[in-house]
């Protein structure tokens, strides 16, 4: 299906992670967590290259020790706060393009997304090609329904909390919603380049559980994974 293909992996990992501390190579279940998307990635056999992009030397070795490349160091501007993910990917593929390596597809793989794995990877890039979409991301249920939410007055009174037409609804009668789960996004390099953007016309979702949609961005959060993980090595 991907025959004459080429698939660009970039794995963005800056070493300047404020929530939590070295996020990208913390260890989960002792392994350092840009591993688990690195090793997602080799597994799914679809990449020409697979690519870490860093301005981290610590970070750099980690990735070339578990088999992805390092080319080249992000350049400062854009390791900060304020860089996005976008910024970045486009930056590589100019780069890359520079010196005439030239793709058709790209697919940014947050390393904060230790579950995904190589499966999805190519369910998902199966899903790009047969829907010849300009691009596919990862997305999940929401585990509870945002029609149960709204804000809060100052007095905390709850009489206008739930809608009345969802009143007296049950669960299970409530549209499913879902969120972006930050694991998976893929898009034509031509289309990335011309919007910046992964949503729009030719968009589609690529639907994953919820138990591989750990987003690693707290303690807690890498405390889940670690059960999540453990729990699925019981039942193998």
């Amino acid at each position: 299906m991907f025959k004459g293909k080429r698939f660009l992996a970039l794995i963005p990992a800056r070493g300047g992670s404020k929530g939590l501390k070295d996020k990208n190579i913390r260890l989960l279940n002792n392994k350092p967590l840009l591993a688990y998307t690195i090793e997602a990635a080799k597994e799914s056999g679809i990449f020409d290259r697979i690519i870490v992009s860093t301005d981290s030397e610590k970070i750099a070795a980690v990735a070339l020790k578990y088999g992805a490349e390092v080319p080249f160091m992000r350049p400062k501007e854009l390791a900060t706060d304020t860089a996005s993910s976008m910024d970045v990917l486009i930056h590589t593929i100019k780069l890359l393009q520079e010196s005439g390596d030239i793709y058709d597809y790209v697919v940014l793989l947050q390393p904060t997304s230790p579950l995904r794995t190589s499966q999805d990877i190519v369910e998902a890039a199966n899903l790009l090609i047969k829907k010849n979409a300009n691009s596919v991301v990862s997305v999940c249920r929401v585990e509870h329904s945002p029609l149960w939410s709204n804000t809060l007055p100052e007095d905390l009174s709850l009489k206008d909390f739930i809608r009345p037409e969802i009143k007296n609804l049950r669960r299970q009668d409530l549209p499913i919603f879902y969120r972006l789960n930050g694991a998976i996004y893929i898009a034509k390099v031509s289309y990335i380049l011309e919007t910046k953007d992964f949503f729009g016309q030719g968009s589609y979702a690529y639907i994953m559980p919820v138990n591989r949609s750990v987003d690693i961005d707290t303690e807690f959060d890498l405390a889940l994974a670690e059960v999540l993980l453990q729990h699925e090595k019981q039942q193998t």
